[in-house]
């Protein structure tokens, strides 16, 4: 089957596509049925006319429905031009349609941000919720950003190399967890922390320059900043000062912002550097900034 992503169709006027993907809404108008068909890539307006292909299946569609469309891609009227989409300027007249599967009622609706719905069921539901337009852009983001971060690290003379996720026990800040080994009773993995001392040894190895987009798990309390399991940027390079590492970083995150989200600015380049102890009043609440500057003296500015 060759299919056509339907953010592909509003440059495809006039020729024959076949989508696939989930029935987002469905609208009546006298005779005439309007369906949006949503895939990974957007929406497009499908019309189904009484004399057309598909018509009185189309009367039994509902929201979430896996559906195969085939049809014409063709300029919508004028006045119903959609320009809150991409693909607001064009529609598909029908010539076939296939249910591949039926769906019962969502458990919430999925054409919203999702804030208003609790988050035990968001949970529950995960595989519903990531159809949402919010979750499925943050997830393209996500790629996004780990693809600039490889290609830029890449040009800059990075390797990436992975490191291992069963090791030994190196506790940091938290508890590890720990993974019973089968093969030698009462012997324990644990799940890294960091990457801290492979990377250590990859600089003792000759490699100069590391990275990794690591998974890391550390067993604590669950807090607005805290998480069991994350992915950080992880680096380390050899024969380089603080301030090597300080504009690497920096020009990284410039041309990220810039690249991913060229609406925003940043506020000022280059960053503002302070001292590690003008920092530490910075994260005082001003009740304890006095407190804190009678016991520690003044500071740079």
């Amino acid at each position: 089957m060759q299919r056509t992503s339907i953010l592909e169709t509003k440059d495809l006027v006039g020729q024959e596509v076949t989508l696939c993907g989930w029935i987002h809404n469905r609208r009546d108008h006298g005779k005439l049925i309007f369906i949006d068909l949503r895939d990974r890539s957007g929406i497009v307006q499908i019309v189904f006319t009484p004399k057309g292909a598909g018509y009185d299946l189309a009367n039994q569609l509902r929201s979430e429905w896996v559906v195969c469309i085939k049809g014409k891609v063709n300029p919508r009227p004028e006045k119903m031009f959609n320009d809150e989409i991409p693909t607001g300027r064009i529609e598909i007249e029908p010539t076939d349609l296939e249910v591949f599967n039926k769906s019962e009622t969502p458990p919430f609706p999925i054409d919203t941000d999702g804030y208003e719905i609790g988050e035990e069921s968001r949970m529950k539901y995960r595989y519903v919720d990531l159809r949402r337009q919010r979750l499925a852009k943050n997830l393209a983001i996500r790629h996004t950003m780990a693809m600039f971060i490889r290609n830029w690290l890449s040009d800059k003379g990075f390797l990436e190399v992975e490191t291992p996720i069963l090791t030994k026990s190196t506790p940091e800040g938290a508890r590890d967890f720990v993974v019973p080994s089968r093969l030698y009773p009462g012997q324990f993995f644990a799940l890294p922390q960091s990457p801290q001392q492979y990377k250590q040894l990859l600089m003792v190895a000759g490699v100069e320059k590391y990275f990794q987009l690591a998974r890391c798990f550390r067993d604590e309390d669950t807090r607005g900043d805290r998480q069991p399991e994350f992915t950080q940027l992880d680096m380390e390079m050899s024969f380089v000062e603080r301030e090597d590492v300080m504009q690497l970083n920096e020009g990284l995150l410039i041309e990220m912002v810039q690249k991913i989200y060229p609406q925003k600015r940043i506020q000022k380049i280059p960053f503002p550097r302070i001292s590690y102890k003008r920092r530490r009043f910075h994260i005082y609440p001003q009740s304890l900034f006095r407190a804190k500057a009678r016991r520690y003296g003044k500071f740079d500015e």
